[in-house]
C-alpha cells in the first residue's frame, strides 16, 4: 500500500483504462476508482488479480485519502455511501 501511494502522490489523476473518476457523488472532491492492481499474493496474478482501489484526491491539499480497497469476486460496485460518509 505505500508503494501504491507514492505512485499516486507522483500522478494522482485518473488514467484511462487503469482509472478513472467517479461521477455522480454530488460532492466537489475528486474521487478515483483504480481497477488494474497488481497483487503476486492474490490468486490470478498481475494486473488481472481483481483489486480495487477508491480514494480521493485533494488537489489543493496536494493529498490522497484512501476510501477503500476490494477484491472484485466480493462485491460489485464501489460503496457509494462510504464514499459520501468520508465528506460529511
Amino acid at each position: 500500500m505505500e508503494d501504491l501511494q507514492k505512485v499516486l502522490e507522483a500522478e494522482p489523476d485518473a488514467e484511462l483504462p487503469f482509472s478513472f473518476r467517479i461521477e455522480g457523488l454530488g460532492i466537489e472532491t475528486c474521487v478515483i476508482k483504480v481497477k488494474k492492481i497488481a497483487c503476486r499474493a492474490l490468486k490470478g496474478r498481475g494486473v488481472n488479480s481483481g483489486l480495487r482501489l477508491i480514494y480521493a484526491w485533494f488537489e489543493q491539499k496536494q493529498r490522497i485519502v484512501m476510501i477503500e480497497l476490494y477484491h472484485k469476486n466480493d462485491k460489485e460496485n464501489e460503496d457509494r455511501q462510504r464514499i459520501l460518509n468520508n465528506f460529511k
